[in-house]
């Protein structure tokens, strides 16, 4: 376990830059925090964006911490493995859709090779099967490979959230704290606890506060898979992974490895079939005698037709690693089809399993982490934003949901409410008056505690009366397939918009918060660009 670090953060001469115009005199600047919400792939093209639309007008310099939930986190990583640069990341977004490819063959070697971990689970193939799909993306780099241009303070630091999922109950019944876990390119943990371990060992075997086995850092392609794990409805998600698991054994690529690979897909595609049913509920799963659910049937046919297939090819001219290779696909597809049964996500080992720093004793007698989507807890992250620690003096939520876009805050005011945490309060009247015609901008100030700027997404100013179909064609579980260059080039303008139409009300509140820091004959002789 080690405390959190304090990042370098360089980024007080960028604030001046951007809000004084050049005047640097000054020795300290305000926090600023900007917050991505959930919302899969409208998120992350609205997210990207907004960002391109801050760098445009000077703004982002003035950012201290970037943090995102759900698709939000996919535009904030793109933003790091392009360094920053807003038109190439604009660039490959609309040649990606515009082409509409996505590399089915390079995507299953990966979630094969990920199926081979002891802590497979359905996250593994949810990030290289579907979020690949959904942003055509599959980046192979590494979250500490971020770690130079934050140091340097050229970009806000990052924070990604996810939430630890065995403790739901405690969030449901109290907002528990500790149910939030966090990514940054220098550390993984929950900052409740104080207890982080360095990002290179995330997913790495501890115990008693030790590392046991070492594993390699879990590429970004996973980690967005994780923060994104919640588009939409369960039995969406679950008749989905389904269907891929059909479609690969239908029709995969190993089928020219099997002579009698046709009759066997279709055996295995009722086996697949019976199995979905069992985890919908429709008939319980068989158990054996042992009590456990029995998922014998599927690893003895696979190993069956494993052997016997083998004996009839072994020819001259097959390959001798076909075997290893199909033996693997078999293994993917059995442990993808038991962990949709058993709906696991997010398997990693517990770095504070057996620790004995940590005075919550159910939490170090655990030894896995089930960590999934923020998204279902709170869909932005300002719970990571918000303790004494990060010092943040105004946040900026952009808000990408398609539904009522003052969720987030009600949420929050709640989890607020119940820590005394200092927020700006907001009557539950004007709440529900204000989510019938959202405006692009609402600022929201308390007696103490940071200053919120929300700006929903969809609203009265950008979209006029169409806010309910602009929210229709964006559909948070819409597949990449229906997103064509013109429906990317229409978000990423809206976003853009809601941006630079407010981009004096954020220099004003970047103003005032500086307030506490400057000198007020300084503030009042900076005017607005």
């Amino acid at each position: 376990m080690r405390t959190r670090p304090r990042p370098r953060l360089r980024r007080t001469e960028n604030f001046l830059t951007a809000v004084h115009h050049g005047k640097k005199e000054e020795k300290a600047a305000p926090v600023v925090a900007v917050l991505g919400s959930g919302g899969g792939l409208r998120a992350h093209i609205a997210c990207l964006g907004v960002l391109s639309e801050m760098k445009e007008q000077g703004l982002l310099d003035a950012v201290t911490y970037l943090a995102g939930v759900s698709g939000s986190t996919w535009a904030i990583s793109s933003l790091y493995t392009n360094d920053g640069d807003m038109e190439a990341l604009e660039a490959d977004l609309k040649h990606r859709f515009t082409r509409q490819e996505w590399d089915l063959a390079k995507s299953l070697q990966k979630t094969i090779q990920a199926a081979r971990s002891e802590n497979y689970s359905l996250t593994d193939f949810w990030a290289y099967m579907v979020i690949s799909k959904q942003t055509r993306e599959l980046p192979e780099s590494h979250l500490s490979n971020m770690k130079k241009p934050v140091e340097e303070g050229t970009l806000p630091y990052p924070i990604f959230a996810a939430i630890d999922n065995d403790l739901q109950p405690s969030w449901q019944e109290a907002r528990a704290p500790e149910t939030w876990f966090e990514f940054t390119p220098h550390h993984a943990g929950f900052p409740a606890l104080g207890a982080f371990v360095s990002i290179t060992h995330f997913g790495s075997k501890f115990k008693k506060g030790r590392l046991v086995r070492t594993h390699p850092e879990r590429d970004l392609t996973f980690l967005r898979g994780l923060w994104g794990s919640a588009l939409g409805n369960t039995e969406v998600i679950r008749e989905y992974i389904f269907d891929q698991l059909r479609n690969l054994t239908l029709k995969g690529l190993w089928r020219r490895a099997v002579a009698n690979a046709k009759s066997i897909g279709h055996l295995l595609f009722a086996r697949l079939l019976r199995l979905q049913e069992s985890s919908q509920g429709e008939h319980p799963p068989p158990e054996d005698e042992g009590g456990e659910p029995e998922h014998t049937w599927l690893t003895e046919m696979l190993e069956n037709w494993t052997r016997t297939s083998l004996e009839k090819q072994e020819q001259p001219h097959e390959d001798p690693e076909r075997k290893g290779s199909l033996s693997n696909f078999m293994d993917f597809v059995k442990k993808t089809g038991i962990c949709a049964s058993k709906w696991e996500w997010g398997t990693t080992h517990n770095f504070l399993y057996k620790h004995s720093g940590i005075r919550d004793k159910i939490m170090s007698s655990r030894k896995h982490l089930h960590l999934v989507d923020a998204g279902l807890a709170i869909n932005t992250p300002f719970p990571l934003v918000l303790p004494p620690t990060r010092e943040v003096h105004l946040i900026l939520s952009f808000d990408f949901s398609a539904g009522d876009p003052f969720e987030t805050i009600r949420a929050t005011t709640d989890y607020c409410r119940h820590h005394k945490i200092p927020f700006p309060q907001v009557e539950e009247a004007e709440l529900d008056l204000w989510s019938k015609a959202p405006a692009s901008c609402y600022i929201l100030k308390g007696e103490t505690g940071p200053v919120v700027m929300h700006f929903p997404l969809f609203n009265i100013d950008a979209c006029g009366g169409d806010i309910e179909a602009w929210s229709d064609t964006y559909d948070t579980f819409k597949l990449a397939d229906t997103y064509t260059l013109d429906v990317v080039v229409l978000l990423l303008a809206l976003a853009k918009k809601n941006v630079r139409e407010n981009k004096k009300k954020i220099l004003r509140e970047l103003m005032n918060v500086a307030g506490l820091y400057y000198p007020k004959d300084s503030a009042r002789s900076c005017c607005l660009a």
